[in-house]
């Protein structure tokens, strides 16, 4: 750029940032248009005090925010419902199992009506009967094919509370 192109896009530039009814800031002479060295800093200027203020008073007051019953916006609304898949420690035995991850492996017909063998994902087998109670949801009827869960349904936006998820039983490998 020629200095003289420089001086002039100073001059817009300082005239475009000035406030209303504030005085124009006169234009640098030519001089300071070249370049100055990098060990040199511009000094630092304080604001003037605006009218009718002292300039003993601290800085900006510091907001609060005053929520009347309403929702507070900085807190997150992530974990903040009853997600059993979120909490750290789990039940021992079948009430710490939850229904996806459990697999049918055996039907059983007692005296009192059919019993249910499910595997846990760490390969443990477990006997349940209709009623008892899992993570997220309950066994709600055993049949000689396989097993029908309750399970929980954990969507605020969903109408429906509960789902009946079927497992069959699982067929072992070499059986025809």
């Amino acid at each position: 750029m020629t200095p003289t192109l420089l001086l002039l896009s100073t001059m817009l530039l300082e005239s475009a940032q000035a406030k209303p009814g504030q005085a124009p800031v006169p234009p640098a002479p030519a001089a300071s248009a070249a370049p100055t060295p990098a060990s040199a800093k511009p000094a630092e200027q304080t604001p003037a005090p605006a009218p009718g203020k002292s300039a003993e008073q601290p800085g900006p007051a510091v907001a609060s925010y005053n929520p009347e019953g309403r929702r507070d916006p900085f807190v997150s609304l992530l974990g903040r419902g009853q997600d059993p898949h979120k909490s750290g420690e789990r039940a021992a035995g079948v009430p710490g199992l939850l229904i996806s991850e459990v697999t049918v492996k055996g039907i059983v017909r007692d005296r009192s009506g059919f019993i249910a063998m499910i595997q846990a994902p760490d390969n443990k087998t477990y006997i349940v009967r209709p009623g008892d109670k899992l993570m997220d949801g309950s066994v709600k009827n055993i049949t000689q094919d396989g097993v029908i869960f309750s399970q929980d349904v954990n969507d605020p936006l969903s109408l429906v509370k509960q789902r009946e998820v079927p497992k069959r039983v699982r067929a072992t490998e070499g059986r025809g």
